[in-house]
């Protein structure tokens, strides 16, 4: 496998090719960076389109969770999304934090920063916005969020130790986070674990489940629980392009597990108490327009 920084840009490379794929392709493809399979429609991703707040412009068809739904998400909360995207789970969470709370997305891909933008400017949401950043040095000060979510990036990080603490530090005292993420149980066959397009594909990079827990507990953080499991099934004509049909026959029969994991976790310590704003306020600050009498 290749280095740490090479790893990066090959991610990089790829997803500024996916943020331009339609939603179709993405979905029936490995996070949208294999070939699609011509037998499933959907590999990873979750339904979105019931969800409170869901854009229909934001939503590229990746993602392998719905980390909102057991996020906690209080009004007036400051939330992060890693590895943001084209805003899918940004809106979704701006939707549960209202016009008092703030939603950061962070992605390191900028054309995905870009309709990200250009989506929140249709939307006219004053309290999302989008840094372009890697979410394992994010631009953000410490004790910013109150909740961070992240649907099917970590991944992606070939340093994960260092993300993790980096969610530790962004975090305030008694915030928590809800990450949807692609782990393994078992091995993968050699051809996959090695390949570049299936790194970018959400599934080179997952590490066994076990240490994936292990990494967090060792972070800090307490209340670590797995709030869902599914399973993640690669279609048999995705694997023939990087493995034998021998070995086709041999993994779908074998051990190894792919799943898809929602996990929850606090940060020891006692959230501050919110400045209470005043409703008039809030709704002043939704009908904003820059530049008018209100500002």
């Amino acid at each position: 496998m290749k280095a740490e920084e090479e790893l990066k840009q090959v991610v990089k490379d790829k997803y500024s090719e996916i943020a331009l794929q339609d939603k179709g392709t993405n979905a029936s493809s490995c996070c949208g960076a294999t070939t699609p399979s011509n037998k499933v429609y959907n590999i990873m991703m979750d339904d979105y389109t019931e969800v409170d707040g869901y854009v229909s412009d934001a939503d590229l068809g990746l993602g392998c969770g719905l980390p909102t739904e057991f996020a906690k998400i209080a009004k007036g909360d400051t939330v992060i999304d890693l590895g943001s995207g084209a805003g899918n789970d940004c809106f979704v969470t701006r939707h549960e934090t209202g016009a008092e709370g703030k939603v950061i997305g962070i992605d390191f891909t900028p054309t995905m920063i870009q309709k990200a933008r250009i989506n929140v400017d249709k939307l006219g949401y004053n309290n999302v916005e989008f840094r372009e950043g890697d979410i394992d040095d994010m631009p953000v000060a410490d004790g910013t969020a109150d909740v961070i979510v992240s649907n099917c990036v970590l991944n992606l990080v070939p340093n994960k130790p260092k993300v993790i603490s980096e969610i530790f530090r962004v975090l305030k005292p008694g915030g928590h986070f809800s990450i949807s993420d692609i782990v393994l149980e078992g091995q993968l066959p050699a051809a996959l674990k090695s390949d570049a397009e299936m790194y970018a594909g959400c599934v080179a990079g997952a590490i066994q489940k076990e240490d994936y827990l292990a990494q967090i507990e060792k972070a800090g953080f307490k209340d670590i629980t797995v709030q869902k499991v599914k399973p993640i099934v690669i279609p048999d004509d995705i694997l023939s392009k990087y493995i034998s049909a021998e070995e086709v026959a041999s993994f779908n029969k074998g051990n190894t597990g792919i799943l898809s994991i929602s996990v929850y976790a606090k940060k020891p310590g006692v959230k501050p108490l919110k400045a209470m704003v005043p409703l008039a306020d809030v709704q002043a600050a939704e009908s904003c327009e820059p530049g008018g009498s209100c500002c």
